[in-house]
């Protein structure tokens, strides 16, 4: 289940959120020619990834951020960057350049301590911006919960795009870390950043939900965007049309 775009069109370029994705491929590709050197991507990631035993010792609290710029692999990014680039420009709009980017911080800041917390002897490195980002989804579900967004299944061989309410398809996500946070201890996916900063951004978007009115807000709405939706349809093929002759 892959979100592949959401219905909900900005009104203004986010800026913010395109250096942000600027920043964390720019890191990325700096970082890339030692990914295939142990030695090399251990030493980058104990001095800027989060390590909770370090962060116990009173060291390298600086990593809190610097590690929401890092990624593991190519995979690792693209998803992340995917979900950022859906999600984030709506945010944006709403907050403001100044303060969605303090809203994004604070997010992925709250999400490295939830994982820290949960393990503060732990000497397994953190990074990643999904702790952020899934606070920008907290932010969006409060602003949008009826918002449509685009979502590829794939069944083996079977596959559709089907559009979804906001609050199923961030729903169910959320569901599936809290699900993945029971046996995470070897999966290599830090679910409780997830979930950390998913209700980070749910609480610290509430400022904004009430200043657009709250309850009053989602009634004069509907849940959804407060602005027309984007429609897009597939484009029509100006290749002829062949019959076969009888």
């Amino acid at each position: 289940m892959f979100p592949i775009r959401d219905h909900n069109p900005s009104r203004r370029p986010a800026l913010v959120t395109y250096t942000l994705m600027a920043l964390n491929i720019a890191v990325f590709l700096a970082m890339w020619p030692s990914y295939s050197n142990d030695a090399a991507i251990s030493r980058i990631y104990m001095d800027w990834a989060m390590v909770p035993a370090r962060i116990s010792s009173g060291d390298g609290f600086y990593t809190l951020i610097t590690s929401m710029f890092m990624h593991g692999g190519f995979m690792h990014i693209a998803g992340n960057m995917l979900f950022l680039w859906i999600f984030g420009d709506n945010l944006e709009d709403e907050m403001g350049h100044l303060k969605y980017l303090g809203f994004y911080l604070l997010c992925g800041i709250a999400a490295a301590l939830a994982q820290y917390i949960a393990a503060p002897m732990e000497w397994v490195p953190m990074v990643g911006a999904s702790g952020a980002i899934a606070g920008v989804m907290g932010g969006y579900l409060l602003l949008f919960p009826k918002a449509k967004v685009d979502v590829l299944f794939i069944f083996v061989i079977f596959f559709k795009v089907i559009p979804l309410p906001a609050w199923i398809m961030l729903g169910v996500w959320f569901g599936l870390q809290i699900f993945g946070g029971f046996g995470a201890a070897n999966s290599g996916v830090a679910y409780l950043a997830h979930v950390g900063g998913f209700v980070a951004g749910l609480l610290l978007a509430a400022p904004e939900w009430r200043r657009l009115g709250g309850t009053a807000y989602w009634a004069r709405t509907h849940g959804h965007p407060p602005h027309s939706e984007a429609r897009y349809r597939f484009q029509t093929s100006r290749v002829p049309v062949v019959r076969r002759s009888k």
